[in-house]
């Protein structure tokens, strides 16, 4: 019986990316059926919204979505659809491994980490309030009415909720996973000594939950002193959680490390519905030009697989992603470039592609 997924193409280069994850796909043997949904920018003029109801009712009815990249406003405009798909159905773990591949143009070998962020809380709620608002000013009252300081009066406010449920199932599921794949240390990341109150109650939820998982090793770094640690020695990290703003940033970091974005997988994680995605975004600037790197688009799709059961097709594709790179004779622009400072000899994202596909069904 074939698997129902929903395919929420993207705009942008997502279009590219996705066409070439199904090719590859289609070559693991998995029979997929994929329900095809548009959204983003382009959606947003046709249907005034760029994320369409239709759009979420196909996501609750097949349980698992496969998104290519979203183009979101900088400073104006609607606000995120990935923010939007994770509210809507609580897909609370964002789960970014990183691991370093033959060939992929970076300057580490060897890595091999898991960054676990916190989805749902933090300054991405989305509480904000404008410059001169209503909301604003109440806060500004309440702050100094409290004692707690004052804000100036032209200043725009978010708020960042930290929750213990929230910790709680976050680094709940970062020990489990950690578990379940061998791994064998979480580093709980935070800003504890500045921001005491959340970041204080993240810390000591995670030391507390830490003490349930006595085979799994556990340590907490600030988050600047993380950062300059994984750019140090990454080798001295295993699995990370974070809060929500803090696990995007140093994921992004992560992902420099095996070779940029163009390399990185994700997925979210709810109860009941889970989305893999592309961590990169949509790059207008090369949009239809077959320039794309689709590597984490089709990683990804390898990391729906193992969520589906098909965890042998899904070796299968991240054999073929490594042996293709490694051999470094059919690669995209950025993974050339990376190599040689050049981008002589590469070859356009259909045709990386199809040659990931052919790779498949050899191992097949």
């Amino acid at each position: 019986m074939a698997h129902q997924v929903t395919l929420i193409p993207g705009d942008g280069i997502g279009p590219e990316i996705s066409a070439a994850m199904r090719e590859v796909v289609a070559a693991s043997g998995v029979d997929i059926d994929w329900h095809v949904q548009e959204a983003g920018a382009k959606v947003m003029e046709a249907e005034g919204t760029p994320l369409p109801e239709h759009v979420l009712d196909s996501v609750r009815e097949t349980g698992t979505a496969l998104k290519g990249p979203v183009t979101t406003p900088v400073g104006s405009g609607f606000r995120s659809v990935n923010v939007a798909l994770r509210r809507a159905f609580d897909l609370f773990a964002c789960v970014r491994p990183c691991l370093s591949m033959p060939g992929d143009g970076s300057r580490y070998d060897g890595v091999d980490l898991v960054i676990v962020r916190e989805n749902t809380e933090d300054l991405y709620a989305g509480i904000e309030f404008d410059e001169g608002s209503k909301g604003a000013r109440a806060i500004m009252d309440t702050v100094e009415r409290e004692g707690a300081g004052t804000i100036k009066p032209d200043s725009a406010i978010s708020l960042k909720p930290v929750s213990v449920s929230g910790s709680e199932r976050i680094v709940r599921y970062a020990f489990d996973y950690a578990r379940r794949n061998g791994r064998h240390k979480v580093t709980a990341v935070h800003k504890a000594n500045i921001m005491k109150c959340t970041d204080g109650l993240f810390l000591h939820t995670a030391e507390r939950v830490a003490a349930d998982y006595p085979d799994i090793a556990f340590d907490s770094k600030i988050v600047d002193a993380t950062c300059m640690g994984l750019v140090m020695a990454p080798a001295d990290f295993d699995v990370l959680v974070l809060p929500n703003l803090y696990g995007d940033i140093v994921s992004d970091l992560c992902a420099g490390l095996v070779g940029g974005l163009g390399l990185a997988p994700g997925s979210n994680i709810g109860e009941h519905q889970a989305i893999f995605e592309a961590t990169h975004g949509s790059a207008p600037d090369i949009a239809g030009k077959d320039i794309a790197n689709p590597t984490a688009m089709i990683l990804s799709a390898a990391m729906m697989l193992d969520h589906l059961g098909e965890g042998a097709a899904a070796g299968r594709i991240r054999t073929a992603v490594r042996e293709v790179l490694a051999e470094g004779t059919c690669v995209t622009a950025d993974i050339r470039r990376a190599l040689s400072g050049s981008t002589e000899g590469c070859v356009g994202t259909q045709a990386y592609g199809k040659a990931v596909a052919a790779r498949v069904a050899e191992l097949g």
